[in-house]
């Protein structure tokens, strides 16, 4: 039987982001990918302003009622930008769709550069690492993980010490693996830490000076592909 995946995310109508990556991406990877919309806005929500927003929470039941009675199934979950409310609703189409050993793979998106996404309140976080406990993959970048974990966002006001504080503590959350991303200790360098409870890794690239949304996206829907595919988590 093919792999098959389902990512919850938002549909961006505009903006190169969240769904319209994933779904391209994943399926050039080789699996099946099914989508749950969490949301549609016209455009995504930095560098608009004025962007129209649906919630799409009060259609997760009727879907999964659907599913159920279809008996479909996943290998793999990857969830990206989702709702306070929606996230009770993830766990529960997890538990009830999933596959022997499938997969959870949770980008907590939810802030960036020291800052919560419009939208989100100061509780969202803590309802995140409910998201987080029990994946078996965590992508959060430097501001989300701070969030997470409850301590300040640094910037680039840290060492190797602070990153391997940061990895352990979000592990702690109760996930099996973290991949923290946006890591750069040179200034033309930019990469992930990656933590299993046992080693870190790190992978850098030369850093391009220039602010392009959903890059973030493009990197975790390949990662979650590669994780289906059988890589581990160091070399997805």
């Amino acid at each position: 039987m093919d792999k098959r995946l389902l990512t919850i995310q938002d549909i961006s109508c505009v903006g190169q982001c969240s769904l319209t990556v994933a779904l391209p991406v994943i399926s050039a990877c080789g699996i099946e990918t099914a989508v749950l919309p969490s949301s549609v806005l016209s455009t995504h929500t930095a560098g608009f302003s004025g962007y129209t927003f649906r919630d799409l929470t009060d259609d997760m039941d009727g879907i999964l009622a659907h599913w159920k009675k279809e008996n479909i199934t996943f290998d793999a979950f990857y969830t990206g930008y989702v709702s306070k409310a929606q996230i009770p609703l993830i766990l529960k189409i997890m538990n009830e769709c999933a596959r022997p050993s499938a997969l959870r793979i949770v980008d907590p998106v939810m802030a960036d550069n020291g800052k919560l996404y419009p939208g989100f309140d100061e509780s969202f976080p803590d309802e995140m690492a409910k998201l987080c406990k029990g994946a078996d993959v965590i992508l959060p970048n430097l501001t989300e993980a701070s969030f997470l974990v409850h301590e300040p966002y640094r910037g680039e006001g840290y060492d190797k010490a602070y990153i391997e504080s940061m990895l352990k503590k979000l592990y702690a959350l109760g996930t099996k693996n973290v991949v923290l991303t946006g890591v750069s200790f040179e200034k033309d360098k930019l990469g992930v830490a990656c933590y299993d409870g046992k080693k870190t890794e790190y992978y850098f690239n030369t850093r391009i000076n220039a602010s392009m949304h959903g890059t973030g996206d493009v990197y975790a829907s390949s990662f979650a592909g590669a994780l289906c595919k059988g890589w581990s988590v160091y070399d997805a």
